[in-house]
C-alpha cells in the first residue's frame, strides 16, 4: 500500500467514523451545526480538529534530515 493510498484510507476511515457518530449521537450533530454557525464562539473546536489531524498524520513520522 503506497502513502497515498494509506492517507486515503485513513481518511476514509474518518469520514465513515463521524458519520457514524453523527448518526448515532443527534445531539452531537445539533453541537456541531450550532459550533458551524457559532465558529467565532468556539474557536477552540478548530483547535480541536487540527490536533486530530496531527495525531493522525503526523505522530509517528520521522523527520527529515
Amino acid at each position: 500500500m503506497t502513502p497515498f493510498q494509506r492517507a486515503v484510507a485513513r481518511l476514509t476511515v474518518l469520514l465513515v467514523v463521524l458519520v457514524a457518530l453523527a448518526l448515532l449521537f443527534k445531539p452531537v450533530l445539533i453541537f456541531v451545526e450550532m459550533a458551524a454557525v457559532e465558529l467565532r464562539y468556539f474557536w477552540w473546536l478548530i483547535l480541536m480538529l487540527a490536533l486530530a489531524g496531527w495525531l493522525i498524520w503526523g505522530v509517528g513520522r520521522k523527520s527529515k534530515p
